[in-house]
């Protein structure tokens, strides 16, 4: 037998990497997209306004306040003594920390002024409140 064709009959043993590679790129992809979609999963009625796109180059947080008055941060429910220490923990960590307030258009004006107020004695002057069109 030729030694030409004994050396095509050796079986390749490296894996072939390009489709995984292919697929981690389309998941990475679909979180980064799904993800904003997530953190709205909270039911709260934002209300009516002139709404301007906000700069996604900075690190924000979302707080939102529902009708009956609980907080949350992103999607977890916390006490206001936990929010409080969540965003300080976060100040920490970016110092150009941008909080969006989420509040139900039926919550009491109260708590949305005590997220306010907890924003401010906290140092945190970047933040926006979210309404919808």
């Amino acid at each position: 037998m030729p030694r030409r064709q004994k050396a095509m009959k050796k079986p390749i043993a490296e894996m072939n990497l390009t489709p995984l590679m292919d697929l981690t790129f389309i998941l990475l992809i679909t979180f980064i997209i799904t993800f904003p979609l997530i953190e709205n999963g909270i039911p709260i009625k934002l209300p009516q306004g002139n709404v301007k796109p906000l700069d996604t180059t900075q690190t924000s947080v979302s707080v939102s306040v529902d009708k009956d008055g609980r907080f949350y941060v992103g999607d977890l429910t916390v006490t206001l003594d936990e929010l409080r220490e969540e965003l300080r923990k976060r100040k920490e960590e970016s110092a150009d920390l941008r909080v969006i307030i989420r509040g139900d258009v039926a919550a009491q004006y109260g708590a949305v002024a005590e997220v306010a107020k907890l924003l401010s004695s906290l140092g945190i002057k970047n933040t926006s409140l979210a309404l919808q069109e």
